[in-house]
């Protein structure tokens, strides 16, 4: 009774193993998966800087890697390109993109526009694909703000200069005009007295 026991099982640990190599081997031939990284999800920049929106992806097969942009303007596609291949870039983002072999991406020149949502899709030959987003936030530059500040300040003082000189000025003729007036004053007072003297 232990006999075909211990034949069955003897069978099916090498139906078992068989079927475990069989199984290796179709998943290491058979392509597929798509991993990506996005190494920095979130950017900070201001504007006229560059950025560079990072990420790195692996996949067995040939990958074609999409990069779109979504914000309140709407959705762009930036650019779109297959490894070792071609390199279709928006008429937009002409100029002001540069691709790299890992799906990362370096904008150029960003302005207030460039802020959003940042799209990657990376597809393989075989259709598996697999999704990253980053957020970029475009801040006005903090000089520039300072810059016209002290601009109006120096505007401000000046006018100020000028005002204090106005006053400054007034003031004086106001005294030589008191002491012309005293002047007279005192002349015509001293005549007042001659004459009356003269006519004693």
């Amino acid at each position: 009774l232990m006999r075909p026991l211990r034949g069955c099982r003897g069978r099916g640990v090498v139906v078992g193993t068989v079927t475990l190599c069989l199984a290796a081997g179709w998943a290491l031939q058979t392509p597929g998966g798509v991993s990506l990284v996005v190494p920095q999800p979130n950017i900070n920049a201001t504007v006229a800087q560059n950025i560079l929106l990072s990420v790195e992806y692996s996949c067995r097969g040939v990958a074609t890697i999409e990069w779109k942009h979504v914000s309140s303007w709407g959705t762009t596609k930036i650019v779109e390109w297959k490894s070792g291949n071609y390199v279709n870039v928006s008429t937009v983002y002409k100029d002001r993109v540069t691709t790299f072999e890992n799906g990362s991406i370096q904008l150029l020149n960003v302005g207030m526009r460039d802020a959003g949502y940042y799209f990657i899709t990376v597809t393989e030959e075989h259709g598996t694909n697999t999704y990253g987003t980053i957020i970029v936030n475009v801040y006005e530059i903090i000089y520039e703000d300072l810059h016209f500040v002290a601009v109006l300040f120096a505007f401000l003082a000046a006018v100020s200069a000028i005002l204090i000189c106005f006053m400054w000025l007034c003031n004086k003729s106001l005294h030589l005009f008191q002491k012309k007036t005293a002047h007279k004053l005192t002349a015509s007072t001293t005549e007042e007295i001659e004459l009356e003297t003269i006519e004693c």
